[in-house]
């Protein structure tokens, strides 16, 4: 069986297990380092899973869409980086504002909404949120950093692709108190 075959949400179920395994240890359990590594998998996982989706259903202009939404989101967190100097909670260094690996984690998650619609874009929400969740509990972000990299993600990936399914929109929010997705459904 190619994997052109498979289901859209098929693709992303063994990064969503892997994930939820490491969320069953107990939050308290977990130490930074282990926040930082499941922050790293989960973005490096969704980046790939955006570049990889497109490609292996020879979809080149969702490949394009993707590369431009990450790479501009990329692009604009080094920016800012270095004209804002904000030390990280663990003062390794000032470069804390705003979150790299949150905003590349919300681009590819908008992307692969945006392109393959809501049935790929949950998922891919649910994994963002925890990377940004976890770069700010291994303490190398600030909660705001984590909320501005989790917005300028989001806008580079709706900027950046075209529309899948107007019909259903998942829309990430956040407040004061929390946050977390709207769902909303046209018919």
């Amino acid at each position: 069986m190619t994997i052109m075959n498979q289901p859209r949400n098929s693709l992303l179920s063994p990064l969503i297990v892997f994930l939820l395994c490491q969320l069953a240890v107990p939050a308290q359990a977990m130490n930074e380092d282990s926040w930082d590594t499941l922050s790293s998998v989960g973005v490096y996982s969704l980046m790939s899973t955006a570049l990889f989706l497109p490609y292996s259903r020879d979809d080149t202009d969702g490949l394009k869409q993707a590369a431009w939404s990450m790479g501009s989101a990329a692009a604009t967190t080094l920016v800012l980086k270095n004209l804002i100097d904000e030390e990280r909670p663990d003062n390794s260094d000032d470069d804390s504002f705003p979150s790299g690996h949150t905003g590349n984690a919300f681009a590819a998650a908008t992307t692969l909404h945006r392109r393959y619609g809501w049935e790929v874009g949950f998922p891919a929400y649910a994994v963002a949120t925890v990377t940004g969740i976890a770069r700010e509990r291994a303490r190398e972000h600030h909660w705001y950093d984590v909320v501005a990299g989790a917005a300028l993600g989001s806008f580079a990936g709706w900027y950046f692709t075209d529309a899948f399914d107007e019909q259903v929109q998942l829309v990430p929010w956040v407040d004061s108190d929390g946050g977390g997705i709207s769902i909303s459904m046209r018919w």
